[in-house]
């Protein structure tokens, strides 16, 4: 399999949005590239890796590249995603709807709180953690939503159960065994830089 590099990867699903969002039947890598941000140089490189050329004058036939993008994020099947804390942040991903228009839906949210298991939140059963181990195969992707202390102990526990992806909104950096892909969203560190940015512009 070849080897397409990680800053690649985050590119192509941008690439997917953007590509979704324009509506037409061909795109050109120019038009791409001023929906995302990027060079058109730097998107025929990225959509190399696919396989996917365009045609010079014309574009990209836009079903082939949606399709083609799909394929490669590993979108072509509905994948499942767990929710592992239900406070407020947590009850919030349940209730997004961006999830189901990107191919993802949320299959279950765990908590350790009597009060909550069994409940319902967004209509997705509330589980305690225990359970994880008999239920991780109703899910692809984990998503980590609970205080920094207990965060560690949620992605173990997640990696002991099969678990591969998981995307870490607590505010830890979490570090995850070889096999498994941990992204990590600190939404306080993304303020910070903001503040930073902020501060040099002099607003």
């Amino acid at each position: 399999m070849r080897q397409i590099p990680r800053a690649t990867v985050a590119r192509l699903a941008r690439y997917l949005q953007g590509v979704e969002e324009l509506a037409k039947r061909t795109v050109s890598s120019a038009e791409i590239a001023s929906a995302v941000g990027v060079s058109a140089a730097q998107v025929r490189r990225d959509l190399s890796y696919l396989g996917h050329q365009g045609i010079r004058g014309v574009g990209y036939e836009t079903e082939h590249l949606l399709t083609a993008l799909r394929r490669e994020l590993g979108l072509v099947e509905n994948v499942g995603v767990a929710i592992v804390g239900a406070g407020n942040l947590g009850q919030a991903l349940a209730g997004y709807g961006g999830f189901e228009e990107r191919g993802f839906s949320v299959t279950a949210i765990y908590d350790i709180d009597a009060a909550k298991i069994g409940t319902s939140i967004h209509g997705h059963p509330v589980r305690h953690v225990d359970s994880l181990p008999a239920d991780s195969e109703a899910f692809a992707i984990a998503i980590i939503a609970t205080p920094a202390e207990a965060a560690g102990e949620v992605l173990h526990r997640l990696s002991a159960c099969g678990v591969r992806s998981v995307l870490n909104f607590a505010p830890a950096v979490l570090k995850g065994p070889p096999n498994v892909e941990v992204r990590n969203v600190d939404l306080s560190t993304e303020l910070q830089i903001l503040s930073f940015y902020r501060s040099r512009n002099g607003s």
